[in-house]
């Protein structure tokens, strides 16, 4: 029985690219984008809300979604100790039920690194794929899970230093796992045998810039020319060969520093942000067949108004949105950079937002959610307080949002 029990909850798990499902940070194509439909526009603490579930510790990774079950990432306090347990939960998307809740690491209170208010001992999003979820800790270790909540490897070679704590989260490109070490020195793009743990390659990001800790997480860049990894760091974003990680070509930014939007593409374009202390958006060509640096032939245009320290960017359509982490919300023109509108939302912002249901929705930090109508004037929807300090950012599926809050996951549905 136990195994026809893993069978059904393997091959359920298996279907993973489905409609519904949002199995990564920023979704099924890591660009904040959704078919989701019937979502609701208005819901409070107690308002359209299906369920809540107390999430033991604190974190602030995203809840991914597959095959029915949720996951997300926790840094709980361990009973008479000051050390923590880094834990993975899964939980029935429907009721809210936690199904299981498994330690992966343990992290000792006199090794653990000091942590920014805006960040966390558990911030990367786990990736579900296959079958298997994938959690990373930063300089903790990376690991893979069945999605039964069995290990299948753990990987804790990687040592460095951190800034502020840990951030960016992984990405799946083709067998591998890459993601970031931007620590405190000597940062490097990293990837790993998806199967195994096991270190495929690593690549030094040396740049001038002399803070070298960022978070970004990377982007699979394949448009018919390129094929690359595309990872902003402190000082310039570089591409990166998925075989052996030659990097292939860069664009420098100065002293841009603690990096961490996700890089979004369209219209032949990447778009992406510097970091501090001066954010700009920048957009620029992809390299294609050209190789080095290119910081002064394929950079399109570049932007500083409004632009985003801690949030990702939205492109829908011509239109490119993003939220400045003051609460500025800006639309600009996707090709040239020309601005649309600018308007004050209120609050801080550290969550991406995300287009679905032909909305976008905006989360800021003290739980109040904005839906706004996507186009070249500004038209807010609805405003929503929550009642719980959020940074995560959203996940979404047919009719229900998943919002974390600083003690509560919700699902936000319409009644």
């Amino acid at each position: 029985m136990l195994r026809a029990s893993l069978l059904l909850v393997s091959l359920s798990a298996l279907v993973v690219a489905v409609a519904g499902d949002w199995p990564e940070f920023r979704g099924p194509t890591g660009q904040g984008h959704s078919t989701a439909k019937d979502l609701p526009i208005r819901w409070s603490a107690t308002e359209n809300v299906a369920w809540k579930t107390a999430i033991p510790g604190s974190g602030w990774s995203s809840p991914v979604l597959a095959g029915g079950n949720l996951y997300l990432t926790t840094a709980a306090p361990i009973e008479g100790s000051k050390d923590l347990s880094l834990r993975v939960l899964c939980l029935s998307a429907s009721e809210g039920k936690v199904l299981w809740d498994n330690e992966v690491f343990r992290e000792e209170a006199g090794t653990a690194p000091r942590i920014h208010s805006k960040n966390g001992h558990a911030s990367p999003t786990p990736i579900v794929h296959d079958g298997r979820v994938y959690v990373h800790f930063g300089h903790m270790g990376t690991a893979c899970l069945h999605v039964s909540g069995r290990t299948i490897w753990k990987q804790t070679g990687l040592k460095y230093v951190p800034v502020h704590g840990n951030g960016g989260s992984p990405a799946l490109v083709d067998d591998l796992l890459v993601f970031s070490v931007d620590g405190e020195k000597d940062p490097y793009v990293v990837a790993l045998d998806r199967g195994t743990g096991e270190i495929r390659w690593k690549t030094p990001r040396v740049t001038p810039a002399q803070k070298k800790f960022s978070f970004s997480t990377p982007f699979y860049l394949t448009n018919g020319v390129d094929r690359a990894i595309i990872s902003p760091g402190s000082g310039a974003v570089c591409a990166y060969d998925p075989k052996d990680g030659t990097e292939l070509w860069r664009v420098r930014y100065g002293e841009g520093y603690s990096v961490i939007p996700r890089p979004v593409y369209g219209h032949g374009l990447l778009f992406f942000g510097t970091g501090y202390d001066r954010p700009l958006v920048y957009a620029i060509r992809p390299g294609g067949t050209a190789r080095g640096d290119l910081t002064d032939t394929h950079v399109a245009w570049t932007l500083t108004k409004g632009a985003p320290n801690t949030p990702s960017l939205l492109l829908v359509g011509d239109e490119l949105y993003f939220v400045s982490d003051a609460g500025i919300a800006s639309c600009v023109d996707a090709k040239t950079g020309t601005v649309q509108w600018s308007e004050r939302l209120g609050g801080n912002f550290s969550a991406s937002p995300i287009h679905a249901d032909g909305k976008l929705w905006f989360q800021n930090e003290e739980g109040v959610g904005y839906v706004v109508k996507p186009g070249k004037t500004f038209e807010l929807l609805a405003k929503n307080d929550l009642g719980q300090r959020t940074l995560a950012s959203y996940a979404v599926t047919d009719g229900a949002l998943f919002i974390r809050g600083a003690t509560d996951l919700f699902r936000i549905q319409a009644k």
